[in-house]
């Protein structure tokens, strides 16, 4: 269910590459996008300037996408090459980030609840996030859509 009032906010522009080492196909092989993030906010009531979400607030949330992805070499948890990988970060290589799972589905659940850690945090359940794209590029994106159990609604 949707609130009354939303809004969405967009966080673009955080180069790094990844790979499915699963995958049969081309996916396989390190390949790197500039990824993108839209977050959608919900809330019943605005706050005290009339804002789901004061956009101005979300410097916290930016600078965990840009920690996590901005730059950076992405490996799942269980990639074979780990311990490549990881020599060659501290090699000074490339600035690894092991993850549960690369791909854009996880990635979008991902930054989904990070940003609803930081709205409880501070709202106390007013507003909330309930969906996110994450976009790997212009012709490629993936959603994760759900409501924290913690929301309120009318």
């Amino acid at each position: 269910m949707t609130a009354a009032y939303t809004c969405s906010k967009t966080f673009s522009g955080y180069p790094c590459c990844h790979r499915q080492w699963r995958h049969s196909g081309h996916c396989r092989f390190v390949h790197g996008y500039s990824r993108s993030f839209c977050f959608w906010f919900q809330a019943e009531e605005l706050d005290e300037n009339g804002f789901v979400v004061d956009f101005s607030s979300l410097s916290e949330l930016e600078k965990q996408l840009r920690q996590q992805f901005d730059h950076t070499f992405l490996v799942n948890a269980d990639d074979p090459l780990l311990a490549q990988w990881q020599s060659l970060h501290e090699q000074g290589a490339l600035d690894l980030r092991v993850m549960e799972n690369v791909g854009m589905e996880a990635s979008a659940a991902l930054v989904w609840d990070w940003a609803n850690k930081l709205l409880k945090a501070r709202d106390g359940g007013r507003s909330c996030c309930w969906k996110v794209e994450a976009r790997e590029n212009e012709k490629n994106a993936a959603c994760y859509a759900a409501v924290p159990t913690w929301f309120r609604t009318a």
